[in-house]
């Protein structure tokens, strides 16, 4: 991936989340680490198949990160 892409797509997870401290760390693989203040939370891959580019954001939740959530409402 281009620096100037890497680039463009961490300003619109930032602008997308909200959150400033998201950075992206390129690997030999050509993915990308997602972090958040340095935790690494998911990996960015570049999808360019016929002509057309797209980014794929994956991020594993482990059930022992999550929380009880009873306090929380849901939405009907």
């Amino acid at each position: 991936m281009k620096r100037s892409e890497l680039l463009s797509v961490e300003k619109y997870l930032r602008r997308k989340f909200g959150n400033t401290a998201i950075t992206l760390k390129e690997q030999k693989d050509g993915s990308c680490e997602v972090l958040i203040d340095d935790e690494f939370i998911g990996v960015l891959f570049r999808d360019d198949e016929d002509g057309e580019v797209s980014y794929a954001f994956n991020m594993a939740i482990l059930d022992i990160d999550l929380e009880d959530g009873t306090d929380i409402p849901v939405p009907n």
